[in-house]
């Protein structure tokens, strides 16, 4: 209980909502596990932001995370703004950061793979396996499901009671599905993850180290699906609202 008191007392707003300021993401998740106490991670980033603008449900769900991480370099350059020199964290390097965990331990902490296209949880959890070859695997389900088929992979969540579970369905679907379906596992860590299974799964690639570190990793996303140009539009008026807020009492 100590690490959630810790939490939220290191919060900030950004946009109205809450981003949880630690120098160790992975170790507090690491103590949740241990601790058998479960939780919801938000990766923020500012099309995240302006979505839940306009979307009260995610912003409740925001509200309401147990973890709030500074995904994206719009929402680290806007604490920086407001005097807090923050680093990004990365949603992917996260899970990657448990997963590899996972994948020493001596006692079991299985993990679920949720999402995408069909085959895709099932080559990334391939890949993980494969990196780590202790690491437990609960299953592995694609995003593309029939009413029978979620109510089946509801069962499976309620008998396998997965330790870690990563959903990639996008945002918000992903983290909208998880405040709804966190009580089937209220033990594990669950993370939306995006589109880091598709990067696993080695369908879609993720931008060199050289755009991740000078901000312009939305850039290489765009390069790479140009159909998301209008989402990025967000981009632009989130950094308009930031400026706007730098000029309001912090």
């Amino acid at each position: 209980m100590q690490e959630q008191i810790i939490t939220k007392t290191l919060s900030f707003s950004v946009l109205g909502l809450p981003i949880h300021l630690l120098d160790n993401y992975p170790g507090w998740l690491i103590a949740q596990l241990h601790q058998q106490l479960g939780g919801h991670v938000i990766t923020l980033n500012a099309e995240m932001t302006m979505q839940a603008e306009k979307n009260a449900k995610l912003a409740e769900i925001i509200q309401q995370a147990d973890l709030v991480i500074p995904d994206g370099s719009g929402v680290v350059l806007y604490l920086w703004l407001k005097g807090k020199k923050v680093r990004r964290c990365p949603g992917i390097e996260l899970a990657e950061t448990l997963l590899l965990y996972a994948g020493q331990l001596s006692k079991p902490m299985p993990v679920f793979f949720f999402g995408g296209a069909p085959e895709v949880a099932a080559k990334a959890a391939e890949m993980w396996q494969q990196r780590c070859p202790k690491l437990a695997i609960a299953g592995t389900q694609h995003g593309y499901l029939s009413t029978e088929e979620e109510l089946t992979l509801h069962q499976t969540l309620k008998e396998q009671q997965p330790a870690v579970i990563l959903v990639g369905l996008g945002v918000p679907r992903q983290e909208l599905w998880i405040a709804e379906n966190r009580h089937l596992c209220p033990k594990a860590i669950w993370i939306g993850v995006g589109g880091s299974l598709d990067i696993w799964a080695g369908t879609k690639s993720r931008a060199p180290a050289w755009f991740r570190e000078n901000h312009l990793e939305w850039l290489y996303r765009l390069y790479q699906e140009p159909w998301r140009w209008r989402r990025m539009l967000a981009l632009p008026q989130f950094a308009w609202k930031a400026l706007l807020s730098n000029f309001s009492p912090k």
